[in-house]
C-alpha cells in the first residue's frame, strides 16, 4: 500500500490510533487497504498519533503489526519523544523494547530525553538514561538536557542528571550555562544544586554577563544571595558593568541592598564612566540613587520596613 496518499482508510487508522479505539483500529488495519505506517500531511503516523495520546493497546497493536517505532514526521520528531512528553513511561518501555531509537532527534536537535527533562518527568529520564540515552546531547543552539531542566528549575531532576553523569558547565552555543539561565529565571533551588555540584559561579555568556548579573537585572533576591555565598565576581565585568549597576539600572532596590551589604564598590565606574548612582538617576530611580550615595555598610540606617515600603510595587 501507498505510504503517500491519504485515503479514507489511513484517516480511519489515525482517527482510531488518536482515539485509543483498539477494536475499530483492528479492524482498519486487517481490511488489507491501509499501510501500518500510513502518514498524514504533517509525515505523523499512526503509532506517533497513539503514543502522543497514551493509547497503551494501540501502541502495542500497530508494533505487533509492523509499525516503524522510529517513523518521523516533517519536523523530525517520532513516537518515543512524544510519548517522553507526556510522560508515557509504560508506552516509552514498550516502544524501546520494539528498538526505538532512543536518541532519535526532532530537526532542532531535541532527542526524546530533552522533553523529558523539560516535563520533570523523571521516571521517564531514568528509563531513557537505562536505554542509552546520551546525556550529553545537544540541540542545535547547543542547549543539553540539563540545562534545560535548570531553566525549568527541576532541582531534583538536576540532582539525578548529575548523578548520571550531566555536566553542569556544558555550554550552549551562546555560552550561557546552567546556572546562568536558572539565576535568570530565579530558580534558586536549581542554582544552589548547580553551585554545589561545582557549576562556575561566574561562568560568561557572550555578552559578558555572569549568573549573578542576570539574576540582579532581574531583582531575584535569594538567587542573589545563594549567588553571593560562592565569592563571585563583584568588580567591572567583561560586558563593562558590574552587578550593582544592573540592580540600580532596573530599580531592583532591594537586590541593590544585599550588594552593598556583600561588599560591593559603590564608586566603581562602568565603560561609560557612570557609577551605579548615576544609572540610577538616569532611569529615573532617585531613591536608589540616593540610598546608594548615602549607604554606609558601618550604619546602614534604612530600616527593612522603610525599604519594604519604598519597593512595594517591585
Amino acid at each position: 500500500m501507498s505510504l503517500k496518499k491519504e485515503t479514507p482508510s489511513d484517516q480511519q487508522l489515525h482517527l482510531a490510533a488518536l482515539q485509543g479505539n483498539l477494536d475499530q483500529l483492528k479492524k482498519t488495519l486487517d481490511s488489507g487497504r491501509v499501510h501500518v505506517d500510513c502518514k498524514d500531511k504533517e509525515g505523523t503516523t499512526p503509532l506517533i498519533l497513539a503514543a502522543a495520546n497514551n493509547n497503551l493497546s494501540c501502541v502495542k497493536e500497530l508494533l505487533e503489526q509492523g509499525a516503524d517505532p522510529n517513523a518521523r514526521r516533517l519536523t523530525g520528531t517520532c513516537a518515543l519523544f512524544f510519548a517522553a512528553q507526556g510522560g508515557f513511561i509504560d508506552v516509552v518501555k514498550i516502544l524501546l523494547e520494539h528498538s526505538a531509537n532512543v536518541d532519535l532527534a526532532s530537526f532542532d536537535g531535541g532527542t526524546p530525553l530533552f522533553v523529558a527533562c523539560q516535563c520533570n518527568h523523571q521516571d521517564v529520564v531514568a528509563e531513557l538514561l537505562a536505554g542509552g540515552a546520551d546525556v550529553h546531547a545537544q540541540m542545535i543552539d547547543g542547549a543539553t538536557s540539563l540545562f534545560i531542566t535548570a531553566q525549568n528549575g527541576h532541582a531534583d531532576l538536576l540532582d539525578f542528571l548529575i548523578a548520571k553523569g550531566a555536566d553542569p558547565n556544558l555550554k550552549r552555543k551562546d555560552l550561557a550555562s546552567p546556572l546562568w539561565i536558572a539565576a535568570q529565571m530565579g530558580h534558586t533551588s536549581a542554582v544552589r544544586t548547580l553551585l554545589n555540584a561545582g557549576a562556575q559561579v561566574d561562568a560568561v555568556r557572550e555578552d559578558g554577563a555572569t549568573p549573578l548579573f542576570k539574576a540582579c537585572h532581574k531583582g531575584h533576591l535569594d538567587t542573589i544571595s545563594e549567588l553571593l555565598k560562592h565569592k563571585p565576581e563583584l568588580g567591572v565585568l567583561k560586558n563593562g558593568e558590574t552587578v550593582l549597576h544592573a540592580a540600580a539600572l532596573f530599580g531592583h532596590l532591594k537586590a541593590v541592598r544585599i550588594l552593598l551589604r556583600a561588599g560591593v564598590n559603590k564608586e566603581v565606574k562602568n565603560k561609560e564612566g557612570q557609577t551605579a548612582s548615576d544609572l540610577a538617576t538616569e532611569a529615573g530611580y532617585d531613591f536608589i540613587s540616593s540610598y546608594i550615595t548615602s549607604f554606609d555598610k558601618s550604619k546602614d540606617e534604612l530600616d527593612g520596613q522603610s525599604l519594604d515600603a519604598s519597593v512595594a510595587d517591585e
